[in-house]
């Protein structure tokens, strides 16, 4: 107890709130670690860990939020890095919601586990009737170009999301504390991405996702699953499914083949 004591005092931590309204943004407050850069007259906010990666024992709590007739597109600098843990896991608390006709692109770059990394996220979105809902997560396993081979990891993702106060999407994924390889699951594999699309046309768009992915759709929702051999295999699945459900200008400028 007082080794894992010791060593949360050491761990980094931040802390992010921001909202965008229709003419540019409202709020911005940071702590500690989590940045956030917005270049001017765009829509496109970049989060930054300066920490440069997560360690166990790490905190991390981040809120969004889009006004009604506003745009927004949330990404990061750089792939997220889960280096090994020493006992506790990285924890990652992110919070999103959307005023009527509002649209949020959740665009992260990949998080990449390395062998013993421990990661823990809750996602809770809120979404008002007539807003618009894309999040994408990609998840690597390990640098294929650097012949890692992941033997051990622990990762828990929470996701909850409402549309005008009723629970739409449920998902809870854990995986450890050995990767999944069968042929049910990534089936050697080093990467993967799941696509969530929360709209009004969500149901029309099924047709054309399936031409990317195995996709399903119903009560309002898409969710697309991918799997890819690497990282850059990955992204060029995702990129044109990113740009048939929200546009290319949705797409993240700093996101790269």
């Amino acid at each position: 107890m007082l080794a894992t004591a010791k060593l949360l005092d050491q761990r980094s931590f931040g802390v992010l709130n921001f909202s965008m309204g229709k003419s540019g943004p409202h709020v911005l407050r940071e702590e500690g670690a989590s940045k956030l850069r917005l270049p001017r007259g765009s829509t496109q906010a970049i989060i930054i860990n300066t920490g440069g990666g997560l360690a166990g024992g790490d905190r991390f709590e981040h809120n969004f939020s889009c006004s009604a007739h506003a745009t927004l597109t949330l990404t990061s600098q750089a792939a997220e890095r889960v280096y090994q843990t020493l006992g506790p896991p990285a924890q990652i608390s992110t919070q999103i919601s959307v005023a009527q006709s509002g649209q949020l692109f959740w665009l992260p770059h990949e998080t990449i586990l390395y062998d013993d990394a421990s990661l823990q996220r809750s996602y809770e979105v809120k979404l008002a009737s007539s807003a618009k809902f894309l999040s994408v997560e990609l998840i690597i396993f390990g640098r294929t170009e650097m012949h890692e081979k992941i033997s051990s990891i622990q990762l828990r993702d929470h996701w909850r999301i409402w549309r005008e106060g009723e629970l739409v999407h449920a998902e809870d994924l854990k995986l450890g504390p050995k990767p999944p390889t069968s042929k049910a699951t990534l089936n050697g594999s080093n990467a993967m991405a799941t696509l969530v699309y929360v709209a009004d046309d969500a149901e029309t768009r099924l047709a054309a996702m399936r031409d990317f992915a195995a996709a399903s759709a119903w009560n309002g929702k898409l969710v697309a699953r991918f799997i890819a051999k690497d990282g850059y295999t990955l992204r060029k699945a995702l990129i044109p499914a990113i740009n048939a459900l929200a546009g290319a200008e949705a797409l993240p400028k700093i996101w790269t083949l």
